[in-house]
């Protein structure tokens, strides 16, 4: 996102933008070459999963929903990084989705940890917690949740009354306390708190698998590498963006510009966020067992179609 020099009341200031001239059009489509098939994968093994009563594939749904929709805004982004112009409109709704999709991804992944921790460590209690209706309702819970507090930081910064009259895809500079109060708590309640839960869920399942005698070693460290990877995935794509989004908000407080050194780190970090919306699904249907046999399964009925049209098409002579 580049930065914001037209408003007359702040200071007088601008990054460069080489960085993101130079770097988004080939990170982003890359990305976006290799995220979306791998989440509409994921999305398809979670609805089969789910179908077989599945609750941990719920929550994979709605994450690959949101992996999915942020996916879908990467386009937007190398035009924009290209230098065409972008309507005003079209860049508010795709920031609110960016961020959205930030922070319930967040959200999916701490429900994930707590599922895998509730079965592991109390195997033998709520079991009706982690049945798919009740997955199904927390999942609701979770994006209604999402959506209402980022309404809610809309409204505090004002940019709900100016959705379509302003370019909210260029970040502001510098940043006015209302946005910078809106990134801090971005960064506690979307970021810092989930990574929290994330860690504690790990160790705890980490420490009650080396007690287990029941679970044999090859399936504990399947379930370790599945969380770590998914844990260090996360912190990996989204620390960093937090870290800078932090050290904004506590320097600049409306009327200070930071320098160009910080602007690149903003750029790049904004571009690394995506890692996690690739590298989720594909993490997960690597790792998983239930995910791979359906995988196999859909790869094996692709074969079988395929071998019937080219048999209907080739006929011998």
């Amino acid at each position: 996102m580049m930065a914001d020099n037209t408003s007359s009341n702040r200071s007088n200031c601008t990054w460069d933008t080489v960085v993101e001239r130079n770097m988004y059009p080939t990170v982003y489509s890359l990305f976006f070459i290799v995220g979306f098939p791998a989440n509409c994968l994921s999305l398809y093994v979670a609805w089969m999963l789910t179908k077989r009563g599945n609750n941990l594939a719920v929550y994979l749904i709605s994450l690959s929903v949101g992996d999915l929709l942020y996916i879908l805004t990467l386009p937007v982004w190398i035009v924009k990084a290209l230098g065409h112009p972008v309507d005003d409109c079209l860049c508010s709704i795709i920031t609110v989705v960016m961020y959205n999709s930030f922070y319930v991804g967040s959200g999916f992944l701490c429900c994930i940890s707590m599922d895998r921790y509730l079965a592991i460590v109390f195997p033998l209690h709520f079991s009706r917690v982690r049945a798919v209706r009740t997955a199904v309702l927390v999942s609701i819970l979770v994006w209604t949740l999402e959506i209402a507090v980022h309404l809610s930081l809309l409204a505090h910064t004002g940019n709900i009354e100016k959705f379509c009259s302003h370019h909210m895809c260029i970040a502001p500079m510098p940043m006015s306390v209302a946005d910078g109060n809106g990134a801090i708590i971005r960064a506690v309640l979307g970021f810092l708190i989930p990574a929290l839960i994330m860690t504690f869920c790990f160790l705890e399942i980490n420490r009650a698998l080396r007690k287990s005698i029941s679970t044999v070693s090859s399936e504990r460290r399947k379930i370790c590498c599945l969380l770590l990877s998914l844990l260090f995935t996360y912190l990996v794509s989204f620390m960093p963006f937090q870290v800078v989004m932090f050290i904004r908000a506590m320097l600049e407080k409306g009327n200070t510009c930071t320098s160009q050194f910080m602007g690149d780190l903003y750029t790049v970090f904004v571009a690394t966020t995506t890692i996690n919306s690739v590298l989720d699904p594909i993490i997960y249907c690597l790792m998983n067992e239930s995910a791979k046999t359906e995988i196999k399964k859909l790869f094996l009925n692709c074969e079988q179609q395929l071998s019937r049209i080219y048999s209907s098409v080739v006929k011998p002579q």
